[in-house]
């Protein structure tokens, strides 16, 4: 390269290799066109021990870089050193004089976005150890030392700014750094563990800085500031944990948010950086209202004695004696089942009156039958530490962080361990809601997506799925072959031609067995699907559906199902999802599901966004908060994996 040949010709005026590559980084030539304040910033650091000639020349032997190649090939054909003497007096004279006019250059990636105004500037010693910093993507002043998810990124981020520091100016950190350090330490507030993000390191290291730090404690206090705000910023607007690492099949744009080009534009600049971060989050009222309600229970966790109920071999119904009636009024009147205030008699020795209202209030709540009788259950959930419930709140605002910021219409929202449907109204309040019955938790479990209704069949077929068909049905006919006549099945082949509805003979049961025929089941009200079922494509060929059991809607517990999330009274949800078609109402519905046409498809004009998710806390729709057993295990896995700490791998 030219470059090289120069510098073979002057090693006079080579620089060490340390200096070397200080400078190689500092130059940071863009698209053809040498950094001017790279430049000069080259000079400023070295030119106490060499003359800016021989600076300039070195910067010029930058012999990786081909737009260096480019800058240098504008100076002419180079036969020697001494020939390039007045051509660059000429260039350090127009370089100085543009510098006073023009800004520096962002990398690539940020090309768009300024240098941060008031940034400070570092020395060549100072650059190389922000470079290390970055290049070993670990700084061991923090809680969780190593970034590497976050390697390129932060890269991106000090390319933009120079490789200079962001957060401070004249040696003190800036307004914003101090706004975004504020924010750290108050991580609680969202659900999120303030340890994770040097909450309690912050005041020391401030401390420090008034103590005539190096510059080297400044490139450590200002790295650590980047990457806790990075982390902090990614953890509110996408969660933590990637959801795939649970097989969730959820989408929440990660890919798409650069957090370096965010905090470049949003935060660093920002008059009030707090507000522009919080605008990361989720903004459906679903986290909005569970986030309101955590400093609540965060208190009664505080005023709580934690004193425990006593658990009888008998159910306590109303008017029956009771020796924890004290510490029942007390913890009911606490989480707000009975109203602060009403009076509670200390000494009571029968279970009546305001405590039996409150433990049905508190039944209500959570989705249980509101009987007022204090059964094994009930007395069990409310002896659930106060550190467990705000456990689930935390490990459910991380969920919801997971979903999709918007959609294109109003969703339908299935919470799997609610047991329940939401209809959705565009301004994101609830348009009515659904009892549902989803997978058994053993070995049938519904799955967690966000998929789009397409279209709706009226009077199904239920095509039976091999799974079931292998390990349900072929049992029961090989003890009963009439047993397809009286469950209304009938035998098919694979392209859909009714082989028997009748008594099943060996031949065929052979055939069901290996697979080449089918079972399914005709439409009717026997149908185990129902009148109908509510389509949205997906790998594991789940849908909603209606059921000829409705009676198993009024069991608490509901995860009955082989994986079909079965609906409550699905006519209106029909009606609703359809209501883009025209002629499609609920009478239309309604006469269309008990009429004589079977396995009728209609079409959605407009596809719907539906979402199955998990969280064993939410609140309904009186503003209450509810919680719900962790019936699938994946709150234990999610607490497991977040207690790993950081870095979290997406």
């Amino acid at each position: 390269m030219l470059g090289e040949r120069i510098c073979r010709r002057t090693p006079e005026y080579a620089l060490p290799k340390r200096d070397y590559s200080v400078a190689m980084r500092r130059v940071a030539l863009l698209g053809g066109t040498f950094s001017v304040t790279g430049y000069l910033e080259v000079m400023e650091s070295a030119g106490k021990t060499r003359k800016p000639l021989e600076l300039f020349w070195n910067h010029f032997r930058l012999a990786e870089s081909k737009h260096c190649e480019r800058a240098l090939a504008m100076t002419g054909s180079i036969r020697s050193p001494r020939f390039l003497i007045i051509p660059l007096f000429a260039i350090t004279a127009i370089v100085i004089i543009v510098a006073r006019r023009a800004p520096a250059h962002a990398s690539a990636s940020l090309s768009r976005q300024p240098v941060v105004p008031g940034g400070q500037t570092l020395t060549a010693a100072g650059v190389s150890a922000l470079d290390a910093v970055a290049d070993s993507a670990s700084n061991a002043d923090l809680r969780w030392p190593n970034f590497a998810p976050y390697k390129r990124e932060f890269t991106k981020f000090y390319e933009a700014n120079g490789h200079s520091l962001a957060w401070f100016q004249n040696g003190h950190v800036r307004q914003q750094g101090l706004a975004v350090i504020e924010v750290l330490k108050n991580a609680s507030s969202k659900g999120l563990e303030p340890e994770d993000y040097d909450a309690s390191r912050w005041p020391i290291r401030l401390s420090r800085l008034g103590q005539n730090p190096s510059e080297q404690d400044l490139v450590s206090f200002e790295t650590a500031l980047t990457v806790s705000a990075m982390r902090y910023i990614r953890a509110v607007h996408v969660g933590r944990v990637n959801p795939k690492e649970f097989n969730f099949q959820l989408d929440n744009g990660e890919n798409q948010f650069s957090v370096a080009e965010f905090v470049q534009s949003k935060v660093v600049n920002a008059s009030d950086p707090a507000a522009e971060i919080q605008k990361l989050e989720p903004a459906f009222p679903g986290y909005r209202k569970l986030l309101a309600l955590l400093p609540g229970y965060e208190e009664y966790a505080k005023k709580d004695e934690g004193e425990k109920l006593q658990t009888r071999s008998k159910t306590i119904r109303p008017g029956q004696p009771y020796p924890s009636l004290a510490r029942l009024g007390r913890f009911l009147q606490l989480i707000g089942d009975i109203p602060p205030g009403a009076p509670l008699d200390p000494n009571a020795a029968v279970y009546e009156g305001a405590l039996v209202e409150g433990v049905k209030h508190y039944q209500n709540r959570h989705g249980e039958d509101p009987t007022g009788v204090l059964d094994a259950r009930t007395v069990n959930e409310m002896n659930t530490p106060a550190a467990a419930r705000i456990n689930q709140i935390k490990l459910t605002l991380e969920r919801w962080r997971w979903l999709p910021h918007s959609f294109a219409q109003p969703p339908v929202v299935v919470n799997l361990p609610e047991y329940r449907l939401r209809a959705m109204n565009p301004d994101g309040t609830v348009s009515f809601y659904k009892k549902v019955i989803i997978g058994k938790a053993y070995g049938h479990k519904s799955p967690v997506f966000e998929k789009e209704i397409q279209y709706v069949v009226f009077r199904p077929y239920w095509e039976v799925t091999p799974s079931i068909q292998k390990n349900e049905i072929v049992p029961h006919i090989q003890k009963d072959p009439n047993y397809i006549v009286r469950h209304n099945f009938q035998v098919i082949t694979t392209k859909g031609e009714v082989v028997t509805e009748n008594a099943v003979s060996p031949e065929v049961l052979e055939g069901l067995k290996t697979g080449h025929l089918m079972v399914r089941q005709k439409p009717g009200p026997t149908n185990s699907l129902g009148l109908v079922k509510i389509i949205f494509p997906n790998p594991d060929n789940v849908y909603l559906h209606g059921t000829e059991a409705p009676q198993l809607f009024s069991q608490d517990v509901r995860d009955l199902s082989h994986g079909c999330i079965r609906v409550d009274q699905p006519a209106d949800l029909v009606a609703w999802v359809l209501r883009n078609n025209p002629g499609w109402d609920l009478e239309r519905v309604n006469a269309t599901m008990n009429g004589d046409k079977e396995n009728v498809q209609v079409n959605l004009v407009t596809r719907v966004p539906v979402l199955i998710v998990y969280g064993t806390a939410a609140v309904n729709e009186e503003n209450q908060i509810r919680f719900f057993d962790d019936i699938y295990g994946y709150d234990a896995a999610l607490e497991k994996a977040l207690a790993a700490g950081y870095p979290y791998a997406w």
